[in-house]
């Protein structure tokens, strides 16, 4: 199986230090680069396209919560844990999906049971499941979609999931095909009949009759896994909530 990668970032170089001796503790990942900075980070980043960034918030230049900002707009299934000394950014934090807040000093304990999580989340540890049952099935019908090749009328009914991917929004059909367009995914959302779609988080958006499966993800996220396809979405806690009562 192939190494987690990793990129970390740390205008501290003895914090840089000890992120990279956790890493080597932890089985199964690769260490791929460093960052000093935001902008460092972020090139770093775009060229090496690591699964899990372990950052500071504080840096010179970019901070981390900007640099995540961005990272989720590229692509929304970066791991993101923050390790930082300044527990007021903990809602900033929530509000960018990271998987943990680490507040310096912590013990190693703490981190490398952060790693192991990210690890059996990714490699596909057995995780509780809570299946989702739709009562009888939504109808609609098409929508004309602009998309770098043209325009397309697409059939609501066969769109299993739409989310963010390259600073784009992409849509999957159940017949396998894709399309990217410029539209952001609030702009779909407003398009979207809200009986047949559900926002699950600021970078998804899924068909509720695609919904198989929920399962535990990160601290404050879960993994929807899609019916007939190798396709999920991330779903916030919050957003799950509101999902469970609307099948109530």
């Amino acid at each position: 199986m192939e190494p987690i990668r990793i990129l970390i970032a740390d205008d501290d170089p003895g914090m840089r230090t000890v992120l990279r001796m956790l890493i080597r503790k932890s089985e199964g990942y690769a260490l791929v680069g460093e960052a000093e900075n935001g902008e460092q980070l972020m090139e770093l980043y775009e060229r090496l396209r690591p699964e899990v960034v372990l950052m500071d918030v504080e840096m010179p230049g970019l901070t981390g919560m900007e640099c995540a900002h961005r990272i989720q707009d590229r692509n929304p299934r970066t791991v993101l844990v923050f390790a930082t000394a300044h527990e007021q950014y903990m809602k900033s934090a929530f509000e960018v999906y990271a998987f943990d807040y680490l507040v310096k000093p912590f013990r190693n304990e703490r981190a490398l049971n952060t790693l192991r999580l990210i690890r059996e989340r990714l490699r596909g540890a057995n995780v509780e499941e809570r299946p989702i049952q739709a009562s009888g099935g939504a109808s609609a019908g098409r929508m004309m979609l602009k998309h770098r090749d043209g325009i397309s009328f697409v059939d609501l009914n066969a769109i299993m999931l739409i989310q963010r991917e390259e600073r784009a929004t992409v849509l999957y059909l159940s017949d396998g095909s894709r399309y990217v367009t410029g539209d952001s995914l609030q702009d779909m959302e407003e398009r979207l009949p809200a009986d047949l779609f559900f926002r699950t988080h600021k970078g998804y958006i899924v068909n509720l009759n695609f919904i198989d499966s929920i399962s535990p993800y990160g601290r404050w996220t879960y993994i929807v896994k899609l019916r007939g396809t190798a396709l999920d979405a991330l779903i916030t806690h919050d957003r799950f909530e509101a999902l469970q009562q609307r099948f109530s």
